[in-house]
């Protein structure tokens, strides 16, 4: 090997890593094509199931209303082809709006590389989370925070994952692992979480769904009581001869009483300014809601208003930054015997120590961390029993710990606080 070799060699080993894009480094469990400009869900597979779903009848019923005009002799060959052309165009509506509702960031928070710093020491056991990452002391943080909206006190919570205190209404999608503005719900038909940036577009969606589940259903029935009348023959024997027809019949009944009762609840829930996500909760049941502007105010923030810009760049630039180590998942305030290299990431189900790699098994990643207090809230006010997991606020000072010795067998400390209820 020559000089000019080596040279060149040595150049390529001690320069600097390709910069990465944010896209390339995302911590979500969310999916990026053409270069980071579209993200969609983690389940985004489902996409083509509900694309076929639409686009399978949709084309059926076009293809039946193109053999009607060219094969049977109908006087009113121009209202067929509205017909036909009108069903075209709603069939690809609909598609439009399923793909700008599955392929936008619907609102994602951008997540923190380090946890707030603590406004106050707290003297008393507060429902928080101690951070450690062997080089900054302890952090006590308080699970949850108010803030005020519109003259109303509003709770927001603290997001282990994220790093941060969620914005008010916004709430952590498990499913995609990000934190959503203005959060509705995850939508397996769409594969994509439903936020503030594609709720219009949502609401556009399954409400274009009915209207073309109804106008299909309607052409259908008035095809088959067509070719009655032309044979001079009975309902089931006319029933019999289109065979299409009576399937996208009974297809569209089954599928209008899905996406109908959609339309219907969204629309109820613009009107009154909900999410799904606080109507299945009942949060305004016994207070007023913060956010209500009345019902047309409430239709012109979701039809009119502007949509807020993306808080994420995926396409920049980013450095690739170290994991955050985060310690026990229940409250514990004083760091135990684990090292700092075996804590272990549980909303990430990462382990971080490279000697071993082995990870967090999957049941402790599916988990549902964030609303344990509040569910154990509404059992407690419900009067219903409270098993042995549900600890109080004592008890959960004493967490399990979950330790992979040099072994590789994983293994489970349980506390005290447990042991009272064998």
């Amino acid at each position: 090997m020559d000089h000019r070799s080596s040279t060149r060699l040595a150049m390529a080993l001690n320069s600097d890593p390709k910069p990465k894009r944010l896209y390339q480094v995302w911590r979500g469990s969310n999916r990026f094509f053409c270069g980071g400009r579209l993200i969609f869900g983690p389940d985004a597979v489902s996409l083509f199931l509900s694309t076929l779903l639409i686009a399978g009848p949709a084309i059926s019923f076009c293809i039946r209303m193109y053999i009607k005009i060219k094969h049977e002799n109908i006087k009113h060959v121009g209202r067929c082809y509205s017909i036909l052309i009108l069903g075209a165009m709603l069939s690809a509506l609909d598609l439009l709006f399923l793909f700008f509702t599955s392929s936008r960031d619907p609102g994602i928070v951008p997540r923190n590389s380090k946890p707030p710093e603590s406004d106050e020491a707290f003297d008393v056991t507060t429902p928080s989370m101690e951070w450690v990452n062997g080089r900054t002391p302890h952090l006590k943080l308080p699970r949850t925070k108010d803030v005020i909206v519109n003259g109303h006190s509003v709770k927001v919570k603290y997001c282990n994952t994220c790093l941060l205190y969620r914005p008010p209404r916004a709430s952590h999608c498990s499913i995609c692992n990000n934190c959503v503005q203005r959060f509705d719900h995850h939508c397996p038909w769409v594969g994509q979480c439903i936020g503030i940036r594609n709720y219009r577009f949502f609401f556009m969606f399954i409400s274009t769904s009915t209207i073309l589940c109804i106008y299909v259903f309607v052409f259908s029935w008035i095809n088959v009581l067509e070719k009655e009348v032309d044979n001079h023959s009975n309902l089931g024997k006319a029933m019999s001869h289109d065979i299409l027809s009576v399937f996208l019949i009974v297809y569209c009944f089954i599928a209008v009483w899905f996406v109908g009762g959609l339309t219907i609840f969204h629309f109820y829930l613009i009107c009154t300014n909900q999410t799904t996500y606080e109507n299945f909760r009942y949060r305004y049941d016994k207070k007023e809601n913060p956010y209500n502007k009345g019902t047309a105010g409430n239709l012109g923030e979701v039809f009119f208003s502007k949509i807020p810009p993306s808080l994420n760049n995926f396409r920049s630039f980013v450095e690739e930054s170290e994991h955050v180590v985060v310690g026990p998942v229940t409250p514990n305030f004083v760091e135990g015997h684990i090292s700092s290299k075996e804590k272990i990431d549980i909303e990430m189900g990462n382990r971080l120590g490279e000697d071993t790699g082995y990870s967090l098994p999957e049941i402790l990643r599916n988990l549902d961390y964030d609303d344990l207090e509040d569910e154990l809230k509404i059992k407690q006010e419900e009067g219903r029993p409270v098993g042995p997991f549900f600890l109080d606020g004592q008890d959960m000072k004493k967490s399990v710990e979950i330790s992979i010795p040099e072994d590789g067998i994983v293994r489970t400390e349980q506390s005290s606080a447990s042991e009272k209820w064998i």
